[in-house]
């Protein structure tokens, strides 16, 4: 159940309110529309009233609401209207008139509007004009000619709609936090509607600015970027010549007037603000500027692997950093990715957003290399190679979403939770769809059998667990060929095979056939040690002290890490 509390402003506040309510609607949608309850339980009822002028009702209606308000003149608040649609889930039964009207008192009384038992209390109507939502209107004067308590209304208003949904076996919601994006509105979406979009103009902004942040290095680069994208933009400038914030529009999106419908970055989404944005570009911009040298999916995707570590070992300031730098890398992926998987992974984007802000404040310091990875994928979107490097890093992606839920889930952010857990629905599909037919074709060029078997057995002696279940994987012949691979390119692999091992523990693969695979695939594509290298190297590890012969203390016998376990 989600309540939504609008503030009406002016002289004639309470009479607009009404004839809308009791109107045919922006889009024709109102149905039947009439008083389900009252401040007094007798209130004239437009709907209801036959034998009556339908505008006249409505003005005597809005006349005894706006009553309280009229006494005091000039007096009056700014703000003297309080409307709360209330609306139920798709999939919740149909309530009828006394319930909404139950939920309708429950909902006054929570927000300090007409607390229970208060005959002074605030004028107020709920008005239902179709089966899910009812619309409750009062003026926000009480009878006694003083101001409602109602501090922190909105909160009290969410916090009842939960109770509601469980007293009446409805789709319950995911408490907040506060930071989620701002919704469109009623118009906006009947707005959209109109012209056969799919999304409103400030869905569409909002993607059109966070892909900008994701991929800018620079303040100047974003405006750019938007710009760009079709977005048009007005900075808003000081006296002093200093931009301290932006607004944006997209063309075409105009008011009755014809003039463009601007949105402030705040009001896209918290994180949007201008500050917002400098302090990310800046926490993540000085160095390094370029993305390091090498394969960037390659980087990108060893970025993506060490982000569970932050969740599970880093201070909460850093983890939080670590979800906004997945966010933006999952917002850049749809734009680099096969036209097959762009709704995927656009849609794991959009709904990972939610999950990507809360109220504890991020350290970017962490995220350089996984956003410059990202940006130089973006930059050079020209396919490349069999689409290796892109189900590399959606393995990486999904095992970082999954731990992304678990840690909100141990902070109790339920909505956040809620959406790390959708966005995997998303990139597992995706990723299916990509690593499938890469693994096929690995597989069709695997070893032969006596060098699979070599393989094997150092698959036995490197991770002992896994052995039978990687053995029998599908993904065992692809797994085969990359290390016949990294051979020719003159590693050793039982050598390679141990440092996939040992890069991260295999206990959180989803699979560990297709994670070594792609483990080996990064580690045998970069420049392979010379023959004095790797002699040098063995002869330095058979040398190695032992730690008992650095430290008496150290011969007491520990409990050793086993191999694919992290060290």
């Amino acid at each position: 159940m989600i309540p939504k509390i609008i503030l009406g402003t002016g002289p004639n506040a309470t009479r607009r309110t009404i004839g809308y309510l009791f109107g045919k609607g922006r889009a024709n949608e109102h149905t039947d529309p009439h008083l389900v309850a009252s401040w007094n339980d007798f209130a004239p009822d437009p709907g209801r009233s036959p034998h009556r002028n339908r505008k006249d009702v409505e003005d005597q209606l809005a006349a005894q609401l706006n009553q309280p308000v009229k006494m005091l003149g000039d007096k009056a608040p700014k703000h003297t209207v309080w409307h709360c649609p209330v609306r139920a889930a798709p999939e919740d039964p149909i309530l009828s008139d006394a319930q909404w009207a139950d939920i309708a008192r429950r909902i006054v009384a929570a927000a300090g509007i007409a607390p229970d038992g208060d005959e002074e209390a605030c004028r107020w109507v709920a008005v239902r004009h179709a089966d899910d939502h009812i619309h409750i209107a009062a003026t926000l004067v009480r009878q006694d000619g003083r101001r409602p308590q109602r501090d922190y209304d909105k909160r009290a208003v969410r916090s009842e709609a939960r109770k509601i949904e469980v007293d009446y076996g409805l789709r319950r919601l995911k408490p907040g936090d506060g930071t989620a994006a701002k919704r469109p509105t009623s118009k906006e979406h009947f707005k959209a509607k109109r012209q056969g979009q799919d999304t409103t103009a400030r869905e569409v902004l909002r993607l059109r600015v966070r892909r900008a942040v994701a991929a800018a290095s620079s303040e100047a680069e974003f405006f750019a970027l938007l710009e760009a994208t079709g977005v048009t933009v007005r900075p808003k400038t000081e006296p002093s010549g200093d931009v301290t914030g932006y607004s944006v529009a997209l063309p075409g999106d105009v008011n009755k007037q014809g003039e463009p419908i601007w949105y402030a970055g705040s009001t896209l989404a918290g994180d949007l603000s201008l500050p917002k944005i400098r302090q990310r570009l800046t926490d993540t911009g000085p160095e390094p500027v370029a993305a390091p040298p090498g394969n960037p999916w390659h980087h990108a995707t060893a970025a993506t692997e060490r982000i569970p570590h932050h969740l599970l070992n880093g201070d909460d300031n850093v983890a939080q950093g670590q979800l906004e730098a997945l966010g933006g890398a999952l917002d850049l992926l749809p734009e680099t990715a096969p036209a097959a998987v762009k709704t995927e992974l656009a849609r794991a984007a959009a709904v990972f957003e939610r999950a990507t802000r809360s109220r504890i404040t991020a350290d970017c310091d962490s995220t350089r290399v996984l956003r410059r990875s990202v940006q130089a994928i973006w930059r050079n979107r020209t396919p490349v190679g069999d689409g290796s490097g892109l189900a590399m890093l959606l393995d990486a992606a999904l095992i970082a979403v999954a731990f992304a839920m678990h840690w909100h889930r141990k902070h109790q952010h339920a909505q956040q939770e809620a959406a790390a857990q959708q966005a995997l629905v998303h990139l597992h599909t995706a990723y299916a769809q990509i690593a499938g037919p890469v693994l096929d074709n690995l597989a069709q060029r695997a070893p032969a059998l006596q060098t699979q078997r070599r393989y094997a057995h150092h698959i036995q002696q490197a991770v002992p667990e896994y052995a039978e279940r990687i053995l029998k994987d599908r993904a065992w012949d692809a797994l085969a060929t990359v290390l016949a691979e990294a051979e020719a390119m003159g590693h050793n692999a039982a050598t390679v095979l141990d440092q996939a091992v040992n890069q991260r523990t295999l206990d959180d693969a989803r699979n560990p056939a297709r994670a070594l695979t792609w483990r080996i695939q990064r580690l045998g594509q970069r420049h392979a040690p010379g023959p004095w290298a790797q002699a040098a190297k063995i002869q330095s590890t058979t040398q190695r002290p032992t730690a008992a012969s650095v430290h008496p203390a150290a011969a007491v016998p520990s409990s050793q890490p086993s191999r694919g376990r992290r060290r």
